[in-house]
């Protein structure tokens, strides 16, 4: 009888050590030790459009959840309202115009946070008209209206394009829109163009029913980042870790969407049931080349401080920067992706 009771009694401290380890190895695996998922809250860059699909794809893939999170996407209202709810603690992370970004905070309009990881190597802003409104060129912009958020890159990099382009800026009216709103204006024709990444032409001939032309920053300004992940400050200094896993987890939705466009076209459709799959897809095509522009295949997501020394330079001689401003006064490399 005593044997028996020392095999059950052993049987028992087994069991139980085991149950300890595998609580231990599961409070291992999340930031807060233990074992329940992080929440995060998400900004989208731009409302819920194709471009930004990757979000989405990250959440339904599994990639946040295994990487210990649990995100809550919501729409973007463009570069300076992201700014805002992030360093306002009312948003963990987000999208935004790196450009918009530099200005922002070189201007001393924003401050509290800094930029992880670059979404796409080459900007996508830029102004989109469509037919019949007679636009081909820039110098066309000159006696028409434009409409966008006021926070929007497009809009606050407008003088310094206008001027890099030979524009009047003087002469371009700007009328505010939200960003949902922004595609139907331009399709009921109240404004002659739009702000506007130029991946969306393929969504604004969807809704318009017409022809759309697109008139790219890039094409003057070649040296400039497109969107790039922030965080806050706090977040940053406070949990680096627990950045740069979340920053992986998007990338991998990010590479994903690109190469399964229309999949996760579907994946947005599934979440936000406004979106229409053939204009999704196009868009995640059309936007591959920005964010694999200049990788040559190296890791996504990479920075390069010599990089946006230049685009810095570009805004100083543009008269758009107030102050001196250096790249790792809003970008940590240290938490961004190595090339």
């Amino acid at each position: 009888m005593r044997r028996l009771t020392r095999t059950v009694a052993a049987a028992t401290m087994a069991a139980a050590l085991a149950m300890v380890g595998a609580c231990s190895s599961d409070s291992d695996s999340t930031e807060g030790g233990d074992g329940a998922m992080e929440k995060v809250t998400y900004l989208t860059s731009f409302g819920n459009f194709g471009r930004d699909s990757y979000a989405w794809v990250a959440k339904e893939k599994g990639f946040f959840r295994d990487a210990g999170f649990d995100v809550e996407i919501k729409p973007g209202q463009g570069t300076g309202s992201t700014i805002q709810m992030v360093s306002g603690g009312k948003a963990d992370f987000g999208p935004v115009d790196l450009t918009g970004s530099l200005l922002q905070f070189g201007n001393g309009e924003a401050k509290d946070f800094v930029v992880v990881a670059a979404i796409q190597q080459r900007t996508m802003a830029g102004i989109a008209t469509v037919e019949g409104t007679n636009i081909a060129t820039p110098k066309d912009l000159e006696g028409k209206k434009i409409a966008d958020s006021p926070t929007s890159v497009v809009r606050n990099l407008f003088p310094t394009y206008a001027e890099l382009a030979g524009v009047d800026a003087s002469k371009v009216t700007w009328v505010n829109g939200q960003p949902q709103d922004l595609m139907g204006t331009l399709a009921a024709g109240t404004v002659d163009g739009i702000g506007q990444f130029v991946v969306g032409q393929p969504t604004i001939e969807a809704i318009a029913k017409k022809k759309a032309f697109m008139l790219p920053y890039s094409q003057y300004m070649q040296d400039l980042y497109g969107n790039a992940l922030i965080t806050s400050t706090k977040i940053a200094e406070e949990k680096p870790e627990m950045v740069k896993r979340f920053s992986e987890a998007l990338l991998k939705g990010l590479d994903y969407a690109l190469d399964n466009p229309q999949e996760s076209a579907e994946l947005l459709k599934k979440n936000v049931d406004s979106t229409n799959v053939e204009s999704a897809q196009a868009e995640l095509e059309l936007m591959a080349g920005y964010v694999r522009s200049s990788n040559s295949g190296a890791t996504l997501g990479t920075l390069d401080s010599a990089r946006v020394a230049k685009s810095i330079a570009i805004l100083r001689g543009a008269g758009q920067l107030k102050q001196e401003l250096e790249p790792d006064q809003v970008i940590d490399f240290s938490l961004a992706p190595k090339a």
